[in-house]
């Protein structure tokens, strides 16, 4: 923690500002990993057009991994297909290990 304490406290204002666009563009693109998964699991239950997979990974891939990986969760969806149990968690531990690098380089 120490770490983290003295990078966000004596970043310039110009980090701050890059923080925070990403901390926003995380929280939407989490979002919408989230809700796709919803949208999808309520279309499947209607035998209705679905969202593709490779879009459902495309939102993970870009920064929506825990979003996405909540939503397969909270909605019981896609947790049975082995490449969803395997990709999702993967993505969310390289964003995790890319925020780190990214908040210690800063």
């Amino acid at each position: 923690m120490k770490i983290l304490d003295s990078t966000i406290f004596s970043m310039s204002h110009s980090d701050a500002k890059i923080l925070y666009i990403l901390l926003c563009y995380l929280l939407i693109v989490n979002l919408l990993g989230f809700s796709s998964m919803g949208i999808d699991k309520k279309r499947a239950k209607a035998r209705e057009w679905r969202i593709k997979e490779r879009t459902l990974f495309f939102i993970a891939f870009i920064g929506g991994s825990l979003g996405s990986l909540l939503g397969m969760k909270v909605f019981r969806h896609k947790t049975k297909h082995r490449s969803f149990q395997i990709l999702i968690p993967t993505f969310l531990i390289l964003q995790i290990i890319l925020g780190i690098f990214f908040i210690v380089k800063m």
